[in-house]
């Protein structure tokens, strides 16, 4: 056998913590709030697409950039929503999910000694792509205040930056803490990336699934940071269709150029009879994009009010799949990797450690993710067991 085959780049990184704990609940015969993945097909005429596409012979590689009428899908939701102004033959390719996007951002963007400013706990494919690229992350820390928002220090932030730094990465709405930058935040990024010269790579696969009021900005949108910025999103939260891994990125021809060049060197194309599909879900009416957000809405708030009844201490999201708890809040002395590998036998239900969300992993060790994008009587049957193991 040969020695040392594993890169030093991903020196560290072992099996996903989703791949761990949707096996274990696989295993045990527990309820899985653990990944981030419905367990409810997508609308009818998004699937249906895909099934008429395959029958018509959209079997094979589609084009480098991805299908144009997809391409031009995206443009048309970026006018639609956000009043941006973007071409699809020049400024959008199509991607295998917004992780090959990100990969490509940063294998195509950044070179050995590079500084990458994001925040933490983050999505973690974001540190294994800094690290393939040679690159080094530099994390703020979010953490949650009194009003329930997660909060960064101004500060901190801004020091965080060195002339080392080539890139900032925000991911909004945020994953795992379910928290939407507001229009603050964004100004005061967008001010230090116009001083300091930088591009920005955004992550914004959950920008349909805002709650309560609360409004997605894209940094794109924001006075001088169209060119500078290189926003990535996907159609798989929005749509139901996690496995169809259809992503795509867009922005300036010069930083879409970049990321791509990397990008075709990874899976080239996928998907080619979801790339029409995913095209006739970006068109579908507002009132689809409602009753997703209302029902999705319905379920975070059953998840969450079932938590506080089992005793945690919750962290309500303005945004996307997951609610955060704090297991201190029980009287759980142990790190949240314990609570989670204990928690099948001790509840009968799966849920992710936050810990697995940090570069610094002691300051996520009492927070533990469960995932609310699941049907009602499923989310109800978790939280009796849980009230049951806890309250």
């Amino acid at each position: 056998m040969p020695r040392d085959v594993l890169t030093s780049k991903l020196a560290g990184f072992g099996t996903t913590i989703f791949a761990e704990m949707s096996a274990l609940a696989a295993s045990s015969g527990s309820i899985n709030l653990g990944q981030g993945f419905p367990d409810t097909d997508g609308p009818p005429e998004v699937l249906d697409a895909a099934i008429e596409a395959i029958r018509s012979g959209v079997n094979q590689y589609p084009p480098g950039l991805g299908d144009p009428d997809l391409r031009r899908a995206i443009a048309e939701h970026h006018h639609r929503w956000y009043g941006l102004d973007v071409d699809p033959d020049t400024q959008i390719v199509v991607t295998a999910g917004a992780t090959e996007a990100l990969a490509g951002a940063m294998l195509g963007m950044l070179d050995a000694g590079d500084e990458v400013v994001l925040f933490e706990p983050m999505y973690d494919s974001y540190q294994a792509g800094i690290a393939l690229a040679a690159a080094t992350p530099v994390p703020v820390l979010l953490t949650p205040a009194a009003d329930g928002r997660w909060h960064f220090d101004a500060d901190v932030f801004r020091a965080a930056i060195s002339d080392r730094t080539k890139l900032i990465l925000l991911n909004t709405p945020h994953n795992p803490t379910g928290k939407v930058f507001d229009r603050d935040e964004l100004e005061l990024i967008a001010e230090v990336a116009i001083e300091h010269d930088l591009v920005v790579v955004t992550d914004e696969v959950y920008e349909h699934l805002v709650f309560d009021g609360s409004e997605h900005i894209p940094l794109a949108t924001l006075p001088g940071m169209f060119e500078r910025t290189l926003t990535i999103s996907s159609g798989g939260k929005t749509f139901h269709t996690t496995g169809w891994k259809i992503g795509w990125m867009s922005g300036p021809t010069e930083l879409v150029t970049a990321a791509r060049l990397a990008k075709q060197y990874l899976t080239y194309v996928n998907g080619a009879p979801f790339q029409p599909a995913t095209a006739v879900g970006l068109r579908l009416g507002d009132d689809y994009y409602e009753s997703l957000v209302g029902d999705l809405q319905t379920a975070r708030d059953r998840l969450a009010s079932g938590l506080e009844r089992a005793g945690f201490t919750t962290y309500r999201p303005e945004a996307s799949y997951f609610v955060t708890v704090d297991i201190h809040s029980i009287g759980f002395a142990g790190d949240a990797m314990d609570f989670c590998r204990a928690l099948p036998a001790t509840a009968g239900v799966v849920a992710v450690p936050a810990s697995a969300f940090y570069m610094n992993a002691e300051h996520g060790a009492h927070l533990v993710r469960f995932a609310c994008c699941k049907q009602l009587d499923v989310i109800d049957a978790a939280v009796a067991k849980l009230v049951e193991a806890f309250a």
